[in-house]
């Protein structure tokens, strides 16, 4: 019978160059964790590869008192332990992708040994290999644009005939007359806000593309989550090679400035793991 307390085998990611060695990736580590608690350190000086097939794991030990499937669960409620744990898995992964290609794995992929492991990288080792063949010499970089909303209805208003028209038949209308093409205002405004953003997106999204080798247009997310005022309009990711890095930072700086008026901000981000652009298999 296994005990409670055995040890599970955390994969972060994998390569097919020999990672930087253990203490390397511990001294990296400890240096960008956001804590420095014995806990930590000790998880992060347990991180080791293991090597199979031609291609090199990127592990570490971890208890099944946190990471087993039933306790794992409850620990996702915990946002303190959230905040620590993927601190060291984001770490761990972009330490290591400095110096490798990589594939990385999602939070909380574990094994019950060290050999089956070695089983799931013997089914899926050519995909794997295809995948860093295919990622070498690229990055993974991301584009979130946020629009304030108020500035792009005011700047609309300003700029929209049929809109400006309206505004003048309200104010030589009655009251009654008023409040029926202030309602036929507020819907036109919508669709022409709807319209100018979809227009906006795809237009942003088509110019960004033409530096890159693959594109991904993910789910746009909720203010709950951004914790931002104005609202995500685009959230976009991108793998491009590593020479073309800058002139797609470049659009994007010349896309910030030629929507300003229409309040749009943007936000760009990278070198990421290439979360977005590989598969396990």
């Amino acid at each position: 019978m296994k005990s409670l307390n055995q040890d599970l085998i955390y994969l972060y990611c994998l390569t097919d160059k020999i990672p930087s060695n253990a203490r390397f990736i511990s001294q990296k580590m400890r240096q960008g964790c956001c804590t420095t608690n014995k806990e930590t350190e000790d998880l992060v000086d347990n991180v080791y590869f293991i090597f199979h097939l031609g291609l090199y794991a990127v592990v570490g030990k971890v208890s099944t008192d946190e990471f087993s499937e039933g306790n794992l669960k409850r620990n996702l409620a915990e946002l303190e332990w959230i905040k620590i744990k993927v601190s060291i898995h984001e770490k761990v992964i972009e330490t290591v992708m400095k110096n490798s290609c990589v594939i990385p794995f999602k939070f909380g992929t574990v094994f019950n040994t060290e050999d089956s492991l070695k089983t799931m990288l013997t089914q899926h080792a050519e995909v794997f290999k295809e995948n860093l063949k295919n990622l070498r010499g690229k990055e993974e970089w991301g584009v979130k644009i946020y629009c304030d909303m108020a500035k792009l209805k005011e700047n609309l208003i300003q700029k929209d005939n049929e809109l400006l028209n309206l505004d003048k038949d309200i104010k030589s209308s009655s009251a009654g007359k008023a409040f029926i093409l202030k309602k036929k205002k507020e819907e036109l405004l919508n669709t022409i806000v709807n319209k100018n953003l979809n227009a906006y997106g795809q237009d942003s999204f088509e110019r960004f593309k033409e530096h890159t080798v693959q594109s991904r247009i993910n789910k746009l997310l909720p203010r709950e989550v951004t914790e931002r005022k104005d609202d995500m309009i685009l959230n976009s990711v991108f793998l491009m090679k590593k020479n073309k890095v800058e002139d797609f930072i470049n659009t994007v700086e010349g896309l910030k400035i030629e929507y300003a008026d229409q309040g749009l901000f943007f936000d760009c981000t990278g070198p990421w793991p290439p979360y977005n652009f590989c598969s396990h298999g």
